[in-house]
């Protein structure tokens, strides 16, 4: 027990940095995975475990959040009542179908695939556009964090530091 104590206590900056870059939307674990690792030298471990639970936090909130804010905005508002509206048919007219016959599938794999503007953040935003159940959604978003999680990890130990990241 006290190797874990004096691991934390040694690297806990490093252990928050990690965690926080997680939590950005664009960095996500693309960026918390490399730093803790390449950077920072953390154990994969912690790497992993607080780059998933960063990236996961956000995700949840924006889940259960953007229903009852939105809902707020239409009340108050009726240019957002408007754009909510419009917003919402137009995806659903044009999308559901597809959407709905994959939708977990869907959802995790987009979050998953570790590419610019796909992600947790916009997994969340797309869950809640298509109205997935918020349990739902924050379960298929975390099999998709998992999966990006392991992707970068394994690309990342294969092919190395990457250079615009690591400083030698």
């Amino acid at each position: 027990m006290s190797q874990i104590t004096a691991y934390f206590s040694e690297n806990i900056g490093k252990i928050l940095s990690t965690f926080f870059t997680a939590m950005t939307p664009i960095g996500e674990l693309r960026a918390s995975i490399p730093l803790g690792l390449g950077v920072y030298k953390l154990d994969i471990y912690s790497t992993i475990i607080f780059s998933i639970l960063g990236n996961l936090i956000p995700a949840v909130v924006i889940v259960y959040a953007l229903e009852p804010v939105s809902k707020f905005l239409m009340k108050r508002f009726r240019i957002f009542d408007r754009f909510f509206t419009w917003l919402f048919n137009r995806t659903r007219k044009k999308y559901y179908k597809k959407f709905e016959k994959y939708s977990g599938f869907a959802l995790a794999t987009f979050v998953g695939i570790p590419l610019p503007v796909t992600g947790a953040w916009t997994g969340a935003t797309i869950a809640f556009v298509f109205g997935i159940p918020p349990k739902k959604a924050v379960l298929d978003i975390f099999l998709g964090i998992l999966m990006a999680a392991a992707i970068v990890t394994i690309v990342f130990k294969t092919v190395g530091y990457v250079s615009f990241i690591t400083v030698r």
